[in-house]
């Protein structure tokens, strides 16, 4: 017996092995471990919170008349704080991160002499850096980010 099929079952079997093929993918990802499809942390509230805080940094220091600046200098890379905040009353963490490996991020503790700071280049590489420096002056938060070729 000979079993023959027109356009239109042919059609309809394509689609269906089409379906099939697509609706196994959709199971995998949504039964596997190591499909983590979740966008959204398990700490939002907590993430948001943080996520505002961090705006309202980055808005304090925006505001102020002379804004952090880097250089490069012979000693590494130079970081120069606003002269209108007293030095002694800014405290706050500079943390440097290389987006190409985590063994060579540095996390220092703010210390200034004459409103600078140098990150000495025996822990630095040529190439780019994320610096981010967290700072408080005076029960204020400051927030600076910069991606910096060193």
């Amino acid at each position: 017996m000979k079993f023959k099929l027109n356009w239109g079952q042919s059609l309809a079997l394509v689609m269906l092995a089409f379906m099939i093929f697509i609706l196994s993918f959709v199971y995998k990802t949504f039964t596997r471990d190591s499909y983590d499809h979740h966008l959204v942390s398990k700490q939002y509230y907590q993430d948001e919170i943080t996520f505002q805080k961090e705006i309202d940094a980055n808005s304090n220091a925006s505001k102020l008349s002379e804004k952090v600046t880097l250089s490069n200098s012979n000693e590494g890379i130079l970081i120069k704080f606003p002269s209108e905040i007293n030095q002694d009353a800014i405290s706050g963490k500079i943390k440097i991160m290389r987006p190409t490996t985590d063994k060579l991020d540095l996390v220092m503790p703010i210390k200034l002499e004459n409103h600078k700071m140098t990150i000495p280049k025996e822990n630095l590489i040529k190439g780019v850096w994320n610096i981010r420096i967290d700072w408080k002056a005076n029960e204020v938060e400051y927030l600076y980010k910069q991606d910096y070729y060193y």
